[in-house]
């Protein structure tokens, strides 16, 4: 591993470690005509570049002017899925309601079958080149959850294929277990007998020792599972180092988010009807509030509240929710450019959204997503000259250069 110098930076984006609230995620310092120097894989020093003192020999970015910022995390995903649901995107635009193209069929069931019959071999042929357009846009950390298999071979199957695609591209992935995504048809009237058979011991043991995930998530909703199953299914995995997640307050409004506060769950995800007795729990337990403004933009709904939430002191990420039902977005970049036009963000605070926030909705804090010396070297350089502009091109990509641990994994140094 060779060191790495960072030259001629227009703007150096100084994000700080995770969690930031809301009320600060603004206030991230910046700095003009910078340099960097990177070794052994970690950020060992940054500042004004009158002041660099390169190593002997080393590798050298120019950077042209442009801005830099830390590497992008995706805290959010469902990335480890097999077919497609474009059909049931253009019934939904000629008017046609989820429940109704559910019935008629469509919905999850369409991905679960497909999943339900790829293999796992299978399943990596068709994340690899997904992760690959996503760390072409900067993203260098990914969540992934299950959700798709809905039968205990098949959620394993899915973690399996995540463990695999770790040595096989750059970016870090993460696992998650969501086998309680929804009530599978086999059990469409017996959702604790399938809650039985997903949390047996022998699954969530082998779960745990084979590291195929760190986190467990369930879809707490109507039409999923209730307040009560869901503190089931998240209080049993905690007993198996699984810390909860939960999809919360998407559709209506059960008590999800204060269910997160109650069993101190790292983050609470979606959050479009959350009410204030919601944000008091998430603020008090120091959960994340994690947003997914390509799923409301995607499904043409109403956007989570996240000024509410910001001027509550929340520390709020935003991911893209990636899936082939509800956010067929993987574009991080477009989806942080869609907080800023409909959640009325600012750059500032969607990039700390995506970096440090983001890494603290995954347990990476004290190790991703922050530009401070001893911090792994993740980041991306951006052709623009800061990241006001970055997010004011929305939809063009504007990364030039990403690196991962002190290499570069797209672009030249």
């Amino acid at each position: 591993m060779h060191d790495l110098v960072i030259k001629n930076i227009g703007e150096l984006v100084v994000v700080p470690r995770g969690p930031i609230g809301g009320r600060s995620m603004h206030e991230v310092a910046t700095m003009t005509n910078a340099a960097m120097i990177v070794q052994d894989g970690l950020i060992a020093w940054f500042g004004p570049e009158e002041k660099l003192e390169s190593p002997a020999q080393c590798h050298v970015v120019d950077a042209q002017g442009g801005c830099v910022i830390p590497g992008l995390i995706d805290c959010h995903t469902h990335t480890v899925f097999a077919g497609t649901r474009e059909n049931e995107f253009v019934k939904r635009l000629q008017g046609k309601a989820y429940a109704q193209i559910a019935e008629e069929g469509g919905g999850i069931r369409v991905s679960v079958e497909a999943v339900r019959s790829a293999s796992c071999d299978e399943l990596v042929e068709l994340a690899l080149p997904r992760l690959r357009r996503m760390l072409q846009g900067g993203v260098t950390t990914v969540e992934i959850k299950s959700g798709y298999g809905l039968t205990v071979d098949d959620e394993l199957k899915m973690l399996e294929a995540v463990s695999k695609l770790k040595s096989l591209q750059p970016i870090e992935l993460v696992g998650t277990y969501l086998a309680a995504h929804t009530t599978p048809r086999e059990f469409a009237d017996q959702p604790d007998a399938y809650l039985d058979l997903i949390l047996d011991d022998k699954v969530l043991s082998r779960v745990r020792d084979e590291k195929l995930a760190e986190f467990c998530d369930v879809f707490c909703e109507r039409t999923a599972f209730s307040v009560a199953q869901s503190r089931r299914v998240l209080e049993t995995a905690k007993r198996y180092n699984l810390r909860p997640k939960l999809h919360a307050d998407q559709i209506t409004q059960i008590g999800a988010s204060v269910l997160a506060g109650e069993v101190d769950a790292i983050s609470a995800d979606h959050l479009e009807t959350i009410h204030d007795e919601g944000i008091a729990a998430l603020t008090k337990a120091g959960c994340v509030a994690v947003l997914l403004p390509a799923c409301s933009f995607f499904l043409g709904v109403e956007q989570a509240p996240a000024r509410r939430m910001l001027e509550a002191n929340l520390p709020v990420a935003i991911a893209t929710d990636y899936n082939p039902g509800s956010s067929m977005v993987e574009s991080l970049s477009l989806t942080l450019g869609i907080a800023c036009t409909q959640m009325k963000m600012t750059p500032t605070e969607v990039l700390t959204a995506a970096t440090a926030n983001a890494a603290s909705a995954i347990d990476r804090h004290n190790r991703v997503g922050a530009i401070e010396t001893g911090m792994q070297a993740d980041l991306v350089l951006l052709d623009v000259p800061n990241h006001h502009q970055w997010m004011y091109e929305l939809g063009r990509n504007c990364v030039r250069l990403v690196i991962k641990k002190g290499e570069v994994v797209v672009g030249q140094a």
